[in-house]
């Protein structure tokens, strides 16, 4: 049986934009290399705000502007759309869910994001998902708790990961070894 991949948010504004992770790069050349190595069912979330969004410092939030709806900097990374040998890996309308649309609430995770036709990600994942992306303490970690409260069987592509720092980076991983997440 085909495993599930989920992507998080890789995109321009976490690569080399506002909110520039640490390996990032790296990560996504990792993430495309490991779905053209293997049989999965790929899925990608991504960070979709308004311009008003609450957690913008300029709207009383921590971070400066990013991910703003339908700007370069929300985009996927091109290379998931030409590098993706399999045409049902890349990204399209039924396996990209978006996440961040309300101005309020402060959304990590991708557990309840949806896609255009309004399908909840965590309905239409399998029992056992392996995670990768961007970032690393934020929301990958939350993803991952999220899927695990949820009773799933979770892996973390360590190598298609990008972080804020690295150190909290390995924290992390730490930290969600011993909840029992398999590294690989």
């Amino acid at each position: 049986m085909k495993k599930d991949l989920l992507v998080i948010d890789c995109q321009y504004d976490f690569i080399e934009g506002s909110l520039a992770c640490g390996h990032a790069n790296e990560a996504v050349r990792n993430i495309v290399n490991f779905i053209n190595s293997h049989d999965l069912n790929v899925f990608y979330s991504l960070d979709w705000h308004n311009e008003s969004n609450k957690s913008f410092k300029i709207n009383g939030g921590i971070w400066p502007v990013h991910c703003v709806q339908n700007q370069k900097g929300s985009k996927l990374d091109d290379v998931f759309y030409e590098k993706v040998l399999d045409i049902k890996n890349r990204p399209y309308e039924k396996n990209m869910f978006y996440k961040g649309m309300n101005d309020d609430i402060e959304e990590y995770s991708a557990f309840n994001a949806k896609n255009k036709d309004q399908y909840v990600l965590n309905k239409v994942l399998s029992d056992e998902v392996i995670v990768c992306g961007i970032a690393s303490e934020f929301c990958v970690r939350e993803t991952v708790l999220d899927l695990l409260k949820d009773g799933k069987k979770v892996e973390l592509l360590l190598e298609g990961l990008g972080y804020v720092d690295e150190k909290e980076h390995m924290k992390n991983i730490e930290e969600l070894k011993k909840m029992g997440v398999e590294i690989i």
